[in-house]
């Protein structure tokens, strides 16, 4: 494996950690409706933990409903019952064919808690990028300790692995901020 191999790896796994967290992001409730709230959970579909948005079609008509059509009907229990398990903290409410479930104005308090939340899960996705540099860092060692590239080489490969590791925790850091601006807006 040489020095390009692991960039273009540390590269690649960092653009996952960076999309982990933006689907974490994602399934924060703003006050505004998105499938994307939904689409994630896990429902018990025949003893099967299946996603949500593979049993059902999500739309949004307007800004504060979600409405959740499942193609089978009989499924319509268990998805108000993983709903309701659900950290989204809204009551499902069904007509036998369709479960809606209408988003509520946030709190000022409300709002905080997530703004916390969000904070968290950033944290949780820099901790990602971290740990990915390290690795990379300690293969690198390793390459240099067994004689297969020279020292130089070895400074020059970890300058490029934090240049990579900075640009996707700026990436991130800029998530953060639209989030927390969502947050404050709605």
């Amino acid at each position: 494996m040489g020095t390009k191999d692991i960039l273009h790896d540390t590269q690649t796994k960092m653009n996952k950690a960076v999309e982990a967290t933006r689907r974490g992001f994602s399934e924060i409730r703003t006050g505004r409706a998105s499938p994307h709230l939904v689409e994630g959970i896990h429902v018990d579909y025949y003893g099967a933990p299946t996603i949500l948005k593979s049993l059902a079609s999500i739309t949004v008509p307007d800004a504060r409903l979600i409405v959740i059509q499942p193609w089978d009907a009989s499924a319509i229990p268990e998805v108000e019952k993983a709903i309701a398990k659900s950290s989204l903290g809204i009551t499902p409410m069904n007509d036998g064919k369709v479960i809606r479930l209408q988003l509520p104005h946030l709190t000022q308090e409300r709002r905080e808690e997530l703004k916390k939340v969000v904070k968290d899960i950033a944290e949780e996705g820099r901790i990602s990028l971290r740990t990915i540099r390290r690795d990379a860092n300690e293969i690198i060692k390793k390459l240099e300790a067994d004689k297969k590239i020279p020292e130089d080489e070895r400074f020059k490969t970890q300058d490029e692995v934090q240049k990579v590791t900075d640009k996707h925790v700026h990436e991130i850091e800029n998530i953060l901020k639209d989030k927390e601006k969502e947050l404050s807006e709605f």
